[in-house]
């Protein structure tokens, strides 16, 4: 559950620090006093847009911090997928701090990115918008809703049509880039039997550009080489007055005259008898190679020439000798298949039609699945719309074949309703006013909440359009849904008020040539002047005080009643599966 939400700079948040707790935490205050804004700071934190008027004046950085408290595995699992080292007491703490241009993103003290936050997010938190309910009018949204429903079993259906769907597609990619008309079929043939022959003509060995590039470096500086080589050999042999081997050989001759006068003399004789030996070898090797550097002007030329036809072929077929030998191999293989072009065609679209029957056969399992759920959905839902006062409601989830396939598979789902008796069942998007549509969205919340693992719910302001008896019904709702789930909730109706398990209010005031706003937990009593205020007194008369203190009475007698029909298995409040 969110344990605590602390904002800085934000707008007319000075710094501000609540708690909350399990239950149902309600949100009241007058109108512009900031309560979505304190709502708005947790999307922030979460990856929100941040807008560089959304600082508080004279500031240069806002603060969002958010402290968790979970048990959930996959929370854990997820912690440790993004390299970041789980709290034993399983705290997770998400903070963001706003500069314009900049933002920083960390999870319990370790710097991530907004893509992770958001990741991580999905398993902690859902937030319902002042406006979500008119996504209702879309028939996307259904399908999204209905297949939230289905379960596990419908996800490894679903990986299915998609890896089917992705293949299709890839076949039909492919068909249609291979499709050609005997002209075009004609010029690719003469091409690519060109390059094949220009390669094959080649001869080409792997690694032959590498030795010939060494040769011709050799070719190129043999002068040079040969010129310092003469040079050291000179140095170092016998041919020069002053050479190492002359120099070497009267060495020994000096030493060998008295060699044989100590044991050590002889053995510094065959020290020098070893260099003498070492700096002949020395003579010998860099003859050879000089010998070796003499070469013609043919030679230099063919392996001029031959160079040059390494890097054309290059140039055209590849980066490397291996390269353009694999890219003969693609020639040879265009050719094979272009020279019995009708039978690889007709392989290709069999291809073809057997990936469409099996993706036809995975998205009819899946069909088979939403349409098993929607009948359960809709009962379920139909239940929850009389709770939330639609006493004549018919509701129905159609589930038909669309005219396309798509990676979601070939269903089209749509969401019918009737709020009248005698009238027919229509779409949604014709015949819900706002209200209805934000009573639908809480009882689809209701429902999804017992298969749903995440443990805090946010609606900001789900009561738009309602009032009376219906507020109640919306209040008793959400009081179950609060039962499961940690439920914060933003209202301007006393009816959803009182049945708060803790009652926050948000408060604007001026401070010498400033304007902040602020939050506090109410006590019983206080909370009771919020509920007289809300139900529209202008001052806390005792009639005022007394209308409050039964409405909070209704509700915790509602609560009462719930937890004994709880308690003596009559209910099945929403709970997590």
């Amino acid at each position: 559950m969110l344990q605590s939400l602390h904002v800085k700079n934000l707008a007319l948040m000075e710094e501000t620090e609540v708690e909350f707790g399990r239950g149902l935490n309600i949100l009241t205050g007058e109108t512009g006093a900031g309560k979505s804004l304190l709502i708005g700071s947790v999307t922030l934190a979460l990856g929100g847009k941040f807008d560089k008027e959304m600082l508080r004046r004279g500031t240069e950085s806002a603060l969002v911090e958010l402290v968790f408290q979970t048990e959930d595995k996959r929370v854990r699992d997820k912690l440790m997928q993004l390299e970041l080292e789980p709290e034993e007491d399983g705290t997770v703490i998400i903070s963001r701090k706003m500069q314009v241009g900049k933002s920083t993103y960390k999870v319990n003290g370790e710097t991530v990115t907004a893509r992770q936050v958001k990741e991580l997010a999905e398993l902690l938190i859902d937030i319902h918008g002042q406006h979500e309910h008119q996504s209702l009018l879309n028939k996307k949204k259904h399908m999204e809703i209905l297949d939230a429903y289905c379960g596990e079993v419908f996800l490894a259906a679903a990986e299915k049509v998609e890896k089917a769907y992705k293949e299709c597609r890839e076949l039909q990619k492919a068909l249609e880039e291979e499709a050609m008309d005997e002209e075009a079929k004609a010029k690719e043939q003469a091409l690519a039997e060109f390059e094949l022959q220009e390669i094959e003509q080649a001869g080409l060995r792997p690694g032959e550009d590498e030795e010939l590039e060494q040769r011709y470096r050799l070719m190129v500086n043999s002068k040079r080489i040969t010129e310092n080589l003469s040079e050291s050999y000179q140095y170092t042999g016998n041919d020069f007055e002053n050479g190492a081997g002359n120099a070497l050989g009267r060495a020994l001759r000096a030493l060998g005259s008295v060699s044989s006068l100590d044991a050590r003399l002889g053995e510094l004789e065959g020290q020098l008898v070893e260099i003498d030996n070492l700096l002949a070898d020395y003579n010998r090797d860099v003859a050879e190679y000089m010998a070796d550097c003499e070469f013609d002007g043919e030679d230099f030329a063919a392996v001029e020439e031959r160079l040059n036809l390494l890097n054309h072929l290059k140039g055209k077929y590849g980066n490397t000798i291996e390269e353009v030998i694999a890219y003969g191999q693609d020639r040879q293989r265009l050719l094979d298949k272009l020279t019995d072009y009708e039978a690889y065609m007709q392989q290709m679209e069999e291809k073809y039609a057997a990936a469409q029957r099996r993706l036809d056969a995975v998205c009819g399992k899946l069909s088979d699945i939403r349409k098993k759920n929607a009948v359960s959905l809709t009962r379920q839902l139909k239940t929850a719309l009389v709770h939330l006062n639609f006493l004549t409601v018919e509701f129905e989830i159609a589930v038909s074949r669309a005219n396309t396939i798509t990676s979601k598979g070939y269903d089209d789902v749509e969401f019918l309703i009737s709020t009248n008796p005698g009238e027919s069942l229509k779409p949604l998007s014709q015949v819900a006013s706002g209200g209805e549509l934000s009573r639908i969205m809480l009882a689809i919340k209701t429902v999804l909440a017992g298969r749903d693992e995440i443990d805090t719910l946010i609606f900001d302001e789900i009561d738009t359009g309602i009032s009376g008896k219906t507020a109640w019904r919306v209040s008793e709702q959400l009081d179950t849904v609060a039962h499961a789930h940690q439920v914060l909730c933003i209202t301007h109706l006393p009816q959803i008020a009182a049945m708060a398990d803790r009652h926050f209010v948000i408060e604007k005031s001026s401070q010498s040539d400033n304007t902040i706003t602020d939050i506090r937990m109410l006590e019983e009593e206080e909370s009771l002047g919020e509920l007289a205020r809300l139900l529209g007194s202008d001052a806390l008369t005792e009639a005022a005080l007394s209308n409050a203190r039964e409405m909070r009475k209704q509700a915790v007698g509602h609560k009462c009643e719930r937890n004994e029909d709880f308690l003596s298995g009559q209910s099945t409040p929403a709970k997590k599966i």
